[in-house]
């Protein structure tokens, strides 16, 4: 059996994704051009990965050979749930209130490529989610999933940007989306929000000022030239989208209960500064939290509660 575009789509939404593009395996000249600006600057922080691979970004058949296709798929992880701001608590974004979205959509990829290999035995592809040299944005803008805003998310006209993507290369030829134009407009929400100024121009970002890659990333201390200006974030930061009018409209709940918020929506500060080893693992061995590391989150604890790092 071929396999079409709407049998992706409809095995994809079965799965629980939400939305599904398509996008010719071609080179990523203009990407790349802003790629090697954005690193030229520095802007990548301590993320030295990013620059390494740059051809793989660039043409993604240096990744996967055969490839002639790729799907862009998005999960939606809105939930109607808000921040309680607490005295005490430090604030955690959105993306980690539940389980882990690299284990969630790698469980539903799994099951949509043996699908589709039952299909046509000649399918065949290679996933990524948010990992490897692969350009997941960029993709999701070229297969018509949305266009990408001036905080540099990808943001859908029907349901925002809370999304997670995922990347899905195959050797197979499909109908190409269109990219959807730019509706961001004369907007700058997100930038006059931003707590540190991270966004330092419309589709820049600059991650040493970035409280997301500050307090996940990041794995020196944290700046004093920040002290005050981390509004209790305590593992990433949504101000960016908490403000975009798309998201304010158009955000609603999703279908997944892996998001739903746990116990970590807010975290004592007290709490974190205690925590010994085995807690931290116990209570975060299925949230992304785990990635910013038992020390990576007393100092932002810290810092929080200080402004400075006191160990």
């Amino acid at each position: 059996m071929d396999i079409t575009n709407q049998i992706v789509i409809e095995k994809a939404k079965e799965l629980g994704f939400d939305l599904i593009g398509f996008a010719r395996a071609e080179i990523l000249e203009l990407e790349i051009e802003r790629l090697n600006g954005w690193l030229g600057n520095g802007y990548h922080a301590g993320m030295e990965y990013m620059s390494k691979n740059v051809g793989k970004r660039r043409d993604i058949r240096e990744v996967f050979g055969n490839a002639r296709s790729v799907i862009s798929l998005a999960l939606n992880y809105y939930t109607s749930n808000k921040p309680n701001n607490m005295p005490g608590y430090g604030k955690v974004s959105r993306y980690a209130w539940g389980n882990d979205y690299h284990i969630v959509i790698w469980e539903k990829l799994k099951l949509l490529e043996e699908e589709l290999k039952k299909l046509d035995s000649s399918f065949n592809c290679l996933s990524y989610v948010d990992t490897g040299p692969v350009m997941d944005k960029s993709w999701a803008v070229r297969s018509g999933i949305g266009w990408l805003g001036k905080n540099t998310n990808v943001i859908n006209s029907e349901i925002g940007s809370w999304i997670f993507l995922a990347t899905l290369i195959t050797n197979l030829e499909f109908d190409y989306g269109t990219r959807l134009p730019d509706m961001c407009g004369s907007c700058t929400a997100c930038i006059d929000s931003c707590p540190t100024g991270a966004i330092v121009d419309e589709y820049i970002v600059d991650s040493n000022k970035c409280i997301s890659y500050l307090t996940i990333e990041n794995k020196g201390e944290i700046s004093r030239e920040f002290r005050d200006k981390f509004d209790n974030w305590v593992f990433g930061c949504d101000t960016c989208q908490d403000v975009c009018p798309w998201n304010k409209k158009f955000a609603r709940p999703s279908n997944s209960i892996d998001f739903e918020p746990d116990n970590n929506k807010e975290i004592l500060i007290e709490e974190i500064l205690e925590m010994e080893p085995e807690g931290f693992k116990s209570r975060f061995e299925l949230s992304p939290i785990k990635r910013a590391k038992l020390n990576g989150m007393k100092r932002n604890a810290e810092f929080i509660r200080t402004g400075k790092i006191a160990f």
